[in-house]
């Protein structure tokens, strides 16, 4: 648990569940991108979760129906850390999102936050799976950023739905990728892979494993999975589709999540779908 000071200031930014531990129990998976800062020698972890979801999309991932996260994240870090270098003037904070030098998962399972899901997302209570993880790592010591409590759950119920509804079993082992990387990929799809797409109806990502989740299923039911985040509720596209395409201009498109394969990719997943057989 955060000292008050703490959670009120991730509060103010929508942020209502964060945690900290020792940084010797996350597993570090990239220690090149704290170990570069000449003299840090980081000693605790804040965890914390980000709400996205706002709409069900009606053909993508529910993450990609805002502008790209990694602008929102952007800015929410840059304030963090000075509100963080406000409080502990003498103390190093490195915020990371993502591309992170740790097991965000992991560390986030063992901050108390939520529990490893079947479909390998991090499952919370409030949330179900519809959450990014972000941390700082900081030179200082847990005792003061807060108290760690006991973990005793990590892992989700088990009740293997995600692996029923996942579309090419790559969950239950029959596959060696996911829809959603599919959908990723650039140049020619394959007739069955193009098929696959069609049968799911999905032109960016795949969330079936989440939609069936009786986690996320529960988050969504009590209405708690709905981000109380601005930048998550704006700017909005709930289809794509060629029109809304269209509609984009480079700039606009540039700030979209599914962007980052180029817009080549992404015309060709709609055509895909509106391809009349």
């Amino acid at each position: 648990m955060l000292q008050q000071g703490l959670q009120e200031l991730f509060a103010r930014e929508g942020i209502e569940r964060a945690a900290v531990l020792p940084f010797e129990n996350c597993r570090v998976t990239m220690a090149r991108l704290y170990t570069r800062v000449e003299g840090f020698v980081p000693q605790s972890v804040i965890v914390f979760l980000i709400p996205y979801f706002s709409r069900e999309p009606e053909n993508f991932s529910a993450y990609a129906t805002a502008e790209d996260y990694h602008y929102f994240a952007k800015g929410l870090y840059e304030r963090l850390n000075a509100a963080l270098g406000a409080l502990y003037p003498a103390a190093t904070f490195l915020g990371f999102a993502d591309h992170s030098p740790i097991d965000e998962r992991d560390a986030a399972v063992k901050a108390g936050l939520g529990v490893f899901g079947k479909n390998r997302l991090l499952l919370s209570k409030e949330y179900g799976s519809y959450q990014f993880i972000g941390e700082f790592l900081s030179d200082l010591p847990v005792e003061m950023l807060g108290t760690v409590d006991a973990i005793t759950e990590t892992a989700c119920m088990g009740c293997d739905a995600c692996l029923r509804a996942c579309p090419t079993g790559v969950l239950r082992g029959e596959s060696a990728e996911c829809l959603s990387a599919i959908t990723q990929k650039k140049g020619e799809l394959s007739p069955e892979e193009k098929a696959l797409m069609r049968r799911v109806g999905t032109a960016w990502g795949c969330d079936e494993c989440q939609k069936v989740c009786p986690y996320t299923k529960g988050a969504l039911a009590r209405g708690t999975a709905r981000t109380t985040i601005p930048y998550f509720k704006e700017n909005l596209i709930t289809r794509l589709d060629s029109k809304t395409l269209d509609a984009l201009d480079e700039e606009a498109f540039s700030r979209r999540a599914f962007a980052w394969r180029g817009r080549a990719t992404v015309e060709r997943n709609v055509k895909i779908l509106e391809e009349d057989f």
